[in-house]
């Protein structure tokens, strides 16, 4: 019988070799599609979508309004330009020194720089087994373009455009991504640690926080603080834009379950009942003080709950988001109030919010998390677990002395550079007119 030749062979073993070579890629995409969940996926996008919600228009009409009318415009410009500069930078480099593997737990590298290795349709379990890579990226993005739109509360009315961007960029790629690694990736030191933050508390607030005190201290008062009447121009802005906050906030807490499950069911209550509480007790603890409640009392009370619930949400009971709620209502009241007393013009009270209701929040999440409502998290103080409360009071310090320090420096280098205030001159005209050459109220040329 005559043996076939090693040409032939191979010319049927090719062959045979792709098809099964294309069988398996058909098997492997077969099973990503059965992976990822349409559900899931939907939910994350619209999730995204809430969070972009809160800075435009949700951020810049909460602080629009709250400044007086000449710098009205400015404080717009700075959320929407932040919504596109952190966007460009999140894709070139910033979600990969946030996200991708990295070295000793401090910074993730650059193999996912430019979006490479970033599947807009396959997930990388180790943060999704449900959704794509790209959707938990820009899921990610959002909170990483309002985090720094936080920051400009604190030296509203008298930073320089350029100044404002150069430092925004440094701090994004400087403090944000870092800090971000430390808490959410999964070789970070401070996640390694068994730290819990289901939606950045510590990550977006409190970083935020302390870096609004480093620039409230750097750019310095207002001209006339403390010695002229500074009210808010348009509450109604204000109260507008709070309630886009309060909206938004349910994608930026529920939607970090990354599934439209019970989760993201137990995270959105928390969310809600951790506003309501803390808006009622700071409108209660002003009237108690002052004699009536104010409209900007309670939407600033209903925005220091939100903050406060962020890193809880995904791991307490509705009771224990109520509790949470209620202290930082009082607590954020009382920040603000001491601030004329310690001397520095924080604008728009982002130190007081956002600083300390970060902390508040990030320290409770140590007190009140159940492993019953989300097994993958752990038991605080009063569930039998003193060491969490440790943990978060490690991952506060940490983080916010990594921020404050390192935006000190960031603010000073800019101040060399470019220039970090307006002048006199300019800071009287208003920074709409000086800086961008526009008036927010002119009904004609």
């Amino acid at each position: 019988m005559t043996q076939p030749s090693k040409t032939t062979a191979w010319h049927v073993a090719t062959p045979c070799a792709l098809l099964a070579l294309l069988a398996a890629s058909r098997a492997d995409a077969a099973e990503q599609a059965v992976r990822v969940s349409a559900g899931d996926t939907a939910w994350v996008l619209t999730s995204s979508a809430l969070v972009l919600l809160m800075t435009v228009p949700g951020l810049a009409l909460f602080y629009g309004g709250m400044v007086r009318r000449k710098n009205v415009l400015s404080m717009l410009m700075q959320s929407y330009v932040l919504a596109a500069l952190v966007s460009v930078q999140w894709a070139l480099f910033g979600y990969s020194l946030a996200f991708a593997p990295g070295r000793w737990g401090l910074l993730g590298g650059l193999h996912w720089a430019g979006l490479a290795h970033v599947s807009a349709s396959a997930p990388f379990a180790a943060y999704s087994e449900t959704i794509p890579h790209q959707a938990y990226m820009v899921f990610q993005c959002m909170f990483a373009v309002i985090t720094p739109a936080l920051i400009t509360g604190a030296f509203a009315e008298r930073i320089s455009f350029p100044g404002f961007l150069l430092f925004s960029l440094l701090w994004m790629t400087l403090v944000y991504d870092p800090i971000a690694h430390w808490v959410w990736a999964v070789d970070g030191w401070i996640h390694g640690m068994g730290a819990l933050d289901f939606a950045g508390g510590t990550v977006v607030h409190l970083s935020s926080g302390v870096a609004a005190l480093a620039g409230a201290l750097m750019v310095g008062r207002r001209r006339g603080y403390l010695r002229e009447p500074m009210p808010p121009h348009n509450l109604t802005l204000t109260l507008t834009g709070a309630g886009l906050l309060w909206v938004g906030w349910f994608g930026f807490n529920a939607g970090s379950a990354l599934a439209a499950n019970g989760l993201a069911v137990s995270a959105f209550v928390a969310t809600h009942l951790g506003a309501s509480a803390a808006a009622l007790a700071w409108a209660a603890a002003e009237w108690w003080t002052l004699g009536k409640p104010t409209v900007l009392g309670i939407a600033s009370g209903a925005v220091a709950g939100l903050v406060a619930i962020t890193p809880a949400c995904g791991y307490v009971t509705p009771m224990s988001a109520l509790i949470i709620g209620l202290g930082a209502g009082l607590l954020c009241y009382w920040a603000v109030r001491l601030k004329p007393r310690l001397g520095y013009d924080d604008a728009l009270d982002v130190v007081g919010v956002h600083g300390v209701g970060g902390s508040w929040g990030a320290l409770a999440t140590g007190l009140f998390a159940s492993a019953a409502v989300n097994p993958a998290g752990a038991n605080g103080l009063f569930y039998g677990n003193p060491r969490q409360l440790l943990v978060q009071l490690v991952a506060v310090l940490a983080s916010g002395a990594f921020s404050f320090v390192a935006s000190l420096v960031l603010f000073k280098i800019v101040d060399v550079t470019v220039g970090l205030r307006v002048s006199e001159e300019a800071e009287q005209m208003g920074v709409d007119l000086s800086e961008h050459d526009e008036n927010a109220y002119a009904l004609e040329g």
